[in-house]
């Protein structure tokens, strides 16, 4: 959002301290004050303000001069968990198709140019991309978000695809606009979504989208296995039907709780 779209009434010490937490990540989990203010381009009098509050409410720490996170940050993920009742409207499918089809399943919605994982379930153990709930991941090298990107209007379609930077996550990440607009268009026209190797090196996944009672596309659900133990074409003959079956059962499932259905919506 850029200045000239916020609100009178955007409170710009909030948002400062938010980007601070967003900051953090597997690469970033201490950074210094300079290199705080660095990643989320602010001055270091600024960021400093931002740390004094969130350590004196407890969701960062310093040692050393470096910061890192607190535990505490915890809880705001816990609330929007709790409050949207994942565990109980979203988990019970992805655990059913986990335990039928073994690997893992997850359902995603669209954040600006990103997948976020809103629930998860695997029996992987393997080290890669790791889709755990909250994680997000570019949308154009995900089999969800290439779900979710395909059923955006064809305006806003342009509009990310004249903005995106495609960056090569691995050797086979389609990193060009034209063939990536190719691709969606075969997405919506089959409705479903295929990636191998385009996040992480050993995941190979499909997805379908999650649809509102309207019609309209609010999330994605996939299923996704070990490149090399399973093709694009076996996750397609073998899944694609139950994997669709989900989705109907999750819509179903979001409808009864509208709560569920506005914040993916959003």
């Amino acid at each position: 959002m850029t200045g000239t779209d916020r609100p009178p009434e955007f409170v710009e010490g909030l948002a400062k301290g938010l980007a601070i937490l967003e900051a953090f990540d597997a690469d970033h989990s201490e950074m210094t004050l300079s290199e705080l203010a660095r990643r989320v381009g602010l001055s270091p009098a600024a960021a400093r303000r931002s740390l004094i509050t969130l350590s004196t409410l407890g969701y960062v720490g310093q040692k050393d001069k470096r910061f890192h996170l607190r535990p505490k940050i915890m809880t705001l993920g816990t609330a929007f968990y709790s409050s949207a009742r994942i565990d109980e409207l979203l988990q019970p499918d992805l655990r059913q198709l986990v335990g039928h089809f073994g690997d893992a399943s997850s359902v995603g919605t669209l954040d600006g140019g990103d997948v976020i994982y809103v629930a998860h379930h695997s029996v992987q153990r393997a080290r890669r991309a790791t889709a755990v709930i909250g994680a997000r991941y570019p949308a154009y090298a995900t089999s969800m978000g290439r779900v979710l990107l395909a059923a955006m209007p064809d305006d806003k379609l342009d509009a990310y695809l004249a903005a995106v930077t495609m960056e090569p996550l691995t050797s086979q990440t389609c990193t060009d606009p034209c063939r990536l607009r190719e691709d969606l268009i075969r997405v919506r026209k089959d409705g479903y979504a295929t990636t191998v190797d385009q996040l992480d090196y050993g995941i190979t996944a499909l997805a379908v989208p999650v649809r509102d009672p309207s019609g309209t596309t609010i999330a994605a659900v996939n299923t996704s296995g070990y490149t090399g133990m399973v093709t694009v074409q076996q996750l397609v003959s073998e899944r694609l039907p139950t994997l669709r079956e989900t989705a109907s059962h999750i819509a179903h499932q979001i409808a009864r709780y509208p709560v569920l259905q506005t914040v993916l919506g959003d």
